[in-house]
């Protein structure tokens, strides 16, 4: 069978990605490869599809055990034979992968490095005839990477028991230097090397400095209920305390972090895969094993620990290639305490070093003042123009000539010898009398007062600014009293000029994109609500993640391209020749079926008073959507709108015209007719009862 008919029947594409050619062309032709390839850009492929086109067997390293046996599952539902070798196997799964290693029948063996510890495992390897080694996540391998794994250097003894087979090694996250040590603990000789790019347009990347985080992170969550979102944590109590809030907000959520029981992270796992629309608040033990491609939003409730850090757990969102967004919420406590966990490890100091550069690369992006695209992508080496998929690139900052400020602040650091926090020294600035102020004699100071042409919070913007600059940095021996660095040195003397953010709430860009992003027409939600209803059956019934059966991809084009007949269902992209035998009536008769689907916006409503509401403006809706004559132009609201409308029943036409998606011209077509429907011809209330 052709490469060409392996990928269409057997995976459901037509064609490869541009960037997948040039790295499958060398793994057919037997060469090392390292390839550095954008999450969601399809790396898997570039090693399975050259398994199922070859003799000989293929052995893929990959770090969980939880990701392995979703790989495998999703492969043996594509008619391959794939298997896992992991300590979650049941004995009877043990044995059928033995026998289809002692047949010559199994093309895929998924292994975790722990596993390489043992020497019989070596020793089956050794006599099966192994063509090919694939290390997935390879940067774990690297001691400079942000998640090193020491039983990934147990690889370099399976590549010298096997001299002759072909090593390929997969990452989406590694700068030059975990480059570096990646080659050289996994090749004898240097790979071909492929670099294919950091970018990842569907993401929409933001940043908002902490106000009330727990209000802006339900406000961010809400508007996006119904979809599949992760939400990173920096401790283990505030996965559960967030978990709950959502709840209690009416959101689906559940808590995850290594010190639950290793059944109840897997119920966890288990959930997020096989439920729409649940949110998982997790510390970062959670990610890296669930291949979950639906994935519509990560949030950062505190500051990752680097660059590399950020881009591996934002590039779990929109693996699918459908937009996805992204947002890290940050302030002064998280510099302080990232700069002080730095500080307080037990690594060399040029690792420390290393490790303060990472985090300022990381906290430039944070402060960035352009597209933040550019910048990140600066940082692994590429260069781009603004991309218009960004917050800043939005709503751009609004800048001033900090200098003076900052050489204010510098100042008070100095003066008060270096021995107080952010709190102090603004009081300092501000002349504010205190008895720490009184007992330190610190009114006496020449900085004393100096500062109040900024309020307090401007200030606190200043020094966040500054400690995001690295001028200044906690000292965790002196309970985080700020210290100079040499990079303030220059601006103290009058040698370089500082420009830094004013900051805005950030509540006006969170209006200006309150909805999420619609993934497919208004006019085929409904139809999409019902596949996805279906496939959750389907899986459910199989004990599978959802995507095992279809991916959202799938899905949204089966929605917005409604096959007729099971040839046209053949060229939906993901569809293959096993999986339309399997499922393709199925759905088609979803799409085909000629009822009534209910829009998921009037689902919601099911069994609250705003259900019958919403059928009642509908069908005011419907009755004037040409006019009362019927003869002007069409006119209508979105289900999701009338949905609004019906939730929060507007007192007024001014109200309701200020309600997203209705406007001027909405609100007088449909006002009056709207009004009755809410608060009754009389105007009264409508009661909660009908």
């Amino acid at each position: 069978m052709s490469d060409a008919s392996i990928l269409r029947t057997v995976f459901g594409f037509d064609r490869l990605r541009a960037a997948q050619q040039p790295v499958i062309d060398a793994v057919r032709a037997g060469r090392d490869v390292l390839a550095i390839m954008p999450t969601g850009g399809g790396k898997s492929l570039c090693y399975q599809l050259p398994a199922l086109e070859r003799e000989g067997l293929t052995v893929v390293i990959s770090p969980l055990i939880a990701l392995m046996r979703d790989q495998v599952r999703a492969l043996r539902e594509l008619g391959v034979a794939a298997g896992a070798l992991t300590s979650g196997n049941t004995e009877e799964e043990t044995e059928a992968v033995f026998s289809q290693l002692e047949s010559g029948t199994l093309r895929l063996l998924y292994m975790a490095p722990e596993r390489l510890g043992s020497g019989g495992a070596i020793h089956l390897l050794r006599k099966t005839g192994v063509a090919s080694l694939a290390i997935d996540e390879a940067h774990c391998v690297s001691q400079w990477g942000h998640d090193f794994r020491p039983d990934y250097l147990r690889i370099g003894e399976l590549i010298k028991a096997l001299p002759d087979v072909q090593v390929t090694a997969f990452t989406a996250t590694a700068d030059a230097q975990t480059r570096d040590d990646i080659i050289r603990r996994l090749f004898d000789a240097p790979p071909e090397i492929f670099i294919q790019g950091f970018d990842r347009p569907n993401l929409r990347l933001a940043f908002a400095v902490k106000k009330e985080p727990r209000k802006q992170l339900l406000d961010f969550v809400t508007v996006r209920r119904g979809q599949s979102g992760i939400v990173y944590c920096g401790t283990r109590n505030k996965t559960e305390v967030l978990a709950k809030a959502l709840n209690e907000a009416g959101l689906k959520a559940l808590h995850y972090h290594a010190g639950m029981e290793a059944e109840a992270r897997r119920e966890a796992e288990i959930r997020f895969q096989q439920e729409d629309g649940l949110v998982v608040c997790a510390t970062v033990a959670f990610g890296m094993g669930i291949d979950k491609p639906d994935i519509r939003f990560v949030v950062h409730a505190d500051l990752p620990k680097s660059v590399e850090a950020y881009y591996q757990e934002i590039g779990r969102a929109g693996r699918d290639g459908d937009p996805a967004e992204t947002l890290v919420l940050y302030g002064p406590d998280d510099i302080r305490l990232r700069r002080s966990q730095i500080d307080d490890g037990l690594a060399e100091n040029d690792r420390k070093g290393a490790d303060h550069g990472r985090l300022n690369a990381l906290l430039g992006l944070a402060e960035a003042q352009g597209c933040r695209r550019q910048l990140l992508l600066r940082y692994f080496g590429e260069d781009s123009a603004p991309c218009g998929n960004c917050d800043l690139c939005s709503s751009p900052p609004e800048t001033f000539d900090a200098t003076e400020a900052v050489r204010m602040a510098l100042s008070a650091v100095l003066r008060t010898e270096q021995m107080f926090g952010t709190g102090h020294l603004i009081d300092v600035l501000l002349g504010n009398e205190t008895e720490k102020t009184r007992r330190w004699k610190h009114g006496a100071l020449p900085t004393f007062g100096v500062g109040k042409n900024w309020d307090r919070g401007q200030w606190g913007s200043i020094f966040r600014q500054i400690l995001g600059l690295d001028l200044v940095r906690p000292d965790p021996s002196r309970k985080g009293a700020l210290q100079m660095t040499e990079l303030a040195r220059p601006i103290l003397r009058g040698e370089k000029e500082v420009m830094l953010r004013v900051d805005t709430i950030e509540a006006r860009a969170a209006r200006r994109r309150s909805e999420p992003l619609a993934l497919v027409a208004e006019e085929d939600e409904a139809l999409l609500s019902a596949l996805k209803s279906k496939r959750r059956a389907l899986a459910e019934a199989a004990r599978v993640p959802a995507y095992v059966i279809f991916a959202d991809k799938t899905l949204n084009e089966m929605a917005t391209r409604k096959p007729a007949s099971l040839d046209d269902m053949m060229g939906i992209t993901g569809v293959g020749a096993k999986k339309l035998d399997k499922y393709g009536a199925t759905f088609l008769a979803v799409i085909n079926e000629d009822v009534d689907i209910p829009h998921p916006a009037r689902n919601r409503l099911s069994g609250r008073s705003e259900g019958a509401v919403f059928d009642q403006l509908q069908e005011a809706q419907n009755r004037l959507a040409r006019g009362e004559n019927g003869l002007d132009i069409y006119m209508s609201c979105s289900s999701s709108t009338l949905a609004k409308i019906a939730r929060y029943r507007p007192a007024s036409m001014e109200d309701l015209a200020s309600i997203g998606g209705v406007g001027a011209s909405k609100a007088e077509r449909f006002g009056d007719a709207f009004m009755d429907v809410l608060h009754g011809a009389d105007g009264a209330i409508v009661d909660e009862a009908h």
